[in-house]
């Protein structure tokens, strides 16, 4: 099952992107484990300083502003990062 981690304190951006990632994951027909990071310090673990960030099984594929659909269905079409 493929991890996807969305990095940010909860603004709309995130939340949109939140959205975004569970929408295109349910379109597909794929079981994802989404977690939500929240935790500044947790968000520059990953060496993230504009959020909304994306990780996928532990890579970083995407950082400050909601990510496009074909970003995201791209990434999970793939089921690893582009």
């Amino acid at each position: 099952m493929m991890n996807v981690k969305v990095l940010g304190t909860g603004c709309a951006n995130c939340r949109n992107t939140i959205a975004l990632v569970q929408a295109v994951a349910r379109e597909k027909g794929l079981t994802i484990e989404l977690e939500k990071v929240e935790e500044l310090r947790d968000i520059m673990a990953y060496g993230i300083m504009s959020t909304p960030g994306v990780v996928i099984d532990g890579a970083v594929v995407h950082a400050g502003g909601v990510p496009s659909r074909q970003k995201v269905e791209g990434w999970l079409a793939n089921g690893s990062p582009s």
